[in-house]
């Protein structure tokens, strides 16, 4: 009788623990499922927006080479929407992004310490600014490049240059976004370290695999030509290297308040 008693308060307290294993996985998903909910609201806010801004910066667009230099045609009814749809959504990201990147450092927020909270905190308006850099990088030096990459061919192969107004700018802004996103990567870094997951030691030692892996998105997206690969793959490894030398920098700053905080002067940390 004892060994089944036994049994039963093992069971009883297992399945106790499991309950209070799974409360707080439910509690962050719920957190996690609030901050989704936010952001999408003001991605919703933000398409609004660049629905009302997206007929004058369709006007700037086609004043700007190469858009100048040719012809759009519409090859369907739904194309001027599609156009419309994709510069507002471009708009809505460049709203919405500081706000994401806001709502993810609430999100871990419960789980840093006070020094983690400041020092990370700082890094959300830079967000911004580093999309805002890509996206001009982009704009004003790979999509030329790229675009008449393409015209080039198109001439040898004899062939009747008809673009539609859908294509041009899906050719685009699928140049534009993977760029002004790849341009977060010092930032990625620099917030990591701030909390401890990596240093540039280990940025160091996996440089190889780092390089070889922007090499690899830096030829993905961009046309097939020598040139262009050169010009995205070349910006991305000094990215690569500013988030080092960025991470060193931090890090340096966690050695010398680690060594206060051994001797009794400052809290650990950044």
């Amino acid at each position: 009788m004892m060994g089944k008693d036994n049994a039963a308060d093992r069971a009883v307290n297992d399945k106790e623990q499991q309950e209070e294993q799974l409360m707080p996985l439910l509690e962050h998903l719920g957190e996690l499922r609030k901050r989704v909910i936010y952001i999408v609201i003001v991605l919703t806010i933000g398409l609004i927006l660049g629905l009302t801004v997206a007929k004058p910066l369709y006007n700037w667009l086609m004043s700007q080479e190469p858009a100048d230099t040719i012809s759009l045609h519409t090859f369907s009814l739904w194309d001027g929407i599609g156009m419309y749809m994709k510069i507002a959504f471009v708009i809505a990201m460049i709203v919405t992004l500081p706000f994401t990147v806001y709502q993810l450092w609430a999100f871990v927020k419960p789980g840093l310490k006070e020094h983690e909270q400041r020092s990370t905190l700082k890094y959300v308006p830079f967000a911004l600014i580093m999309f805002l850099a890509g996206l001009s990088f982009a704009y004003y030096v790979v999509f030329p490049l790229a675009f008449g990459f393409t015209r080039t061919v198109a001439s040898h192969l004899n062939l009747e240059e008809t673009y539609g107004i859908v294509q041009y700018f899906t050719f685009m802004f699928s140049i534009l976004i993977p760029i002004s996103l790849l341009f977060e990567i010092p930032l990625i870094i620099m917030f990591l370290t701030a909390l401890r997951i990596v240093n540039p030691l280990r940025l160091r030692k996996m440089r190889r695999l780092a390089y070889f892996i922007m090499a690899a998105v830096g030829v993905m997206i961009t046309p097939p030509d020598f040139v262009s690969d050169i010009l995205v793959i070349i910006p991305l490894l000094l990215l690569y290297e500013l988030s080092v030398l960025m991470s060193g920098l931090i890090y340096r700053k966690q050695l010398e308040k680690d060594a206060q905080w051994a001797e009794g002067e400052a809290e650990p940390g950044v």
